[in-house]
C-alpha cells in the first residue's frame, strides 16, 4: 500500500476478468466487486510487514487522545466527538463507503456519493481505494477453504491489532485491483486517496476556531483513535466470536454476528447476515436487530435521495450457503426469499 494510493499487487482490470465498475450490470450480485481473478491467485501465502505511514498515523492519534484528551476534557468537547463520530461511521463508513462503493447495494446521486464517501474518509482510517482494496482482498480470501491468518483473524487479540493497524499483507500472488469505471477513474476518489490524512486539517481548523483546543482534540484525534479502533476490534470478534444464522460453504472464515456492537457499529456487527447476504443494504435482517446504516438509507429513500435499495427479498437466491435456524432455514427453503425481513 502506498498512500498516494498505489496498492501491493495493483494492477488494471482487463478484458476477461472479473473485476467492474461502479454501475455495470451484473449477473452475480454476491461477486467481490473489484477484483481481476485468475488461475494464479492465492489467498495464503505472502508476508506481513510493517506499514509505516499508518502505524505512525494511529500511534500518533492514540498518543494525542491519551495525553491530550483528558487535559482539554470538556461536556461539550466530548458531546462534539459523539456527534462527528456517529456521523463519519454511519453516513461515512457504513453507507458510503460499505454500503454504497463497495457493495452497491443502493443508487444515489453522485454527489451524494462523494459527500458520503468524504465522511467516510474522515474517519481517519485510509483513503476511499484502498478500503474498497482492503475490504476485497478480505472478503475473496475468506471465501476460499483456506487463507492467511491476517484475512481471517487467525490470531490472538494483541497481534491482530498490531497487524491491522501497524502493518499490511503482501500476497506472493495477489489478485490485481480493478474498481472500474466510475471509482478508479474518479478524479475526486484519486484525490481523497492520496490526500486522506490532509483531510483531518479542514476540520481541525474549523473545530478550533468554534471550540479552541478541546474541540480540535476530541473533535479530531479522539475521534479518529475511536473510529478506527472500533472498526478493527468489531471486525475482530465479527469474524471470531458470537451467534450465526448461516454458514458460508466452504468458507475459510465464517462470520459471527455481535449484538453489543450493533449500535456504535451503525449496524454492521450483524456481520453473520452480511456474509450471507453480502449485496443487502440491510444487515439487521430479523427482529430486534437494530440497523442504524439502513435506517439512513431508508431515510434518504424518503428524501428522495436513495433508490433501488437491495435487501434479500429482492435479490436472487444465495447458493453456497447452508443455514444453521430453523426459521431462517424455512426462508432459505422458499426460495427467491419473497418473505419480507
Amino acid at each position: 500500500m502506498k498512500t498516494d494510493g498505489g496498492f501491493a499487487g495493483e494492477g488494471r482490470a482487463e478484458k476477461g476478468g472479473t473485476g467492474f465498475g461502479a454501475e455495470y450490470a451484473v449477473s452475480d450480485p454476491y461477486k467481490v466487486n473489484s477484483l481481476v481473478l485468475t488461475a494464479t491467485v492465492d489467498p495464503v501465502a505472502g508476508s506481513v510487514n510493517w506499514d509505516p505511514a499508518r502505524s505512525i498515523w494511529n500511534a500518533s492519534m492514540l498518543l494525542a487522545s491519551v495525553i491530550l484528551g483528558p487535559m482539554f476534557f470538556t461536556w461539550g468537547a466530548f458531546a462534539v466527538f459523539l456527534i462527528l463520530l456517529e456521523l463519519t461511521m454511519c453516513a461515512g463508513h457504513s453507507v458510503g463507503f460499505h454500503r454504497r462503493l463497495i457493495h452497491r447495494t443502493f443508487k444515489c446521486p453522485k454527489w451524494l456519493e462523494h459527500l458520503l464517501v468524504y465522511c467516510g474518509t474522515l474517519v481517519g482510517m485510509q483513503g476511499p481505494l484502498w478500503i474498497i482494496h482492503a475490504h476485497d482482498i478480505r472478503d475473496w480470501a475468506q471465501r476460499q477453504p483456506q487463507c492467511h491468518p491476517y484475512l481471517k483473524h487467525g490470531h490472538g487479540l494483541l497481534r491482530d491489532g498490531w497487524w491491522n493497524l501497524h502493518c499490511r499483507l503482501r500476497l506472493k500472488n495477489a489478485p490485481a485491483f480493478g474498481p472500474g469505471p466510475g471509482i478508479g477513474d474518479d478524479g475526486f476518489y484519486r484525490f481523497l486517496q492520496r490526500t486522506w490524512m490532509l483531510q483531518q486539517v479542514p476540520p481541525a481548523i474549523l473545530l478550533y476556531l468554534l471550540g479552541g483546543w478541546p474541540w480540535l482534540v476530541w473533535g479530531v484525534c479522539v475521534r479518529v483513535t475511536a473510529g478506527v479502533s472500533m472498526h478493527w476490534l468489531v471486525g475482530y470478534f465479527c469474524h471470531t466470536h458470537g451467534p450465526q444464522s448461516w454458514l458460508v460453504d466452504n468458507g475459510a472464515v465464517q462470520a459471527h454476528d455481535v449484538p453489543l456492537a450493533a449500535i456504535p457499529s451503525m449496524g454492521e456487527s450483524w456481520h453473520n447476515n452480511h456474509h450471507a447476504f453480502p449485496a443487502s443494504a440491510r444487515h439487521g435482517l430479523y427482529p430486534g436487530q437494530i440497523d442504524l446504516g439502513f435506517d439512513f438509507i431508508r431515510l434518504l429513500e424518503r428524501l428522495g435521495l436513495a433508490w433501488d435499495i437491495q435487501t434479500p427479498d429482492k435479490l436472487p437466491p444465495r447458493q453456497g450457503i447452508t443455514p444453521l435456524r430453523a426459521d431462517v432455514a424455512l426462508i432459505h427453503r422458499r426460495g427467491h426469499y419473497r418473505t419480507k425481513y
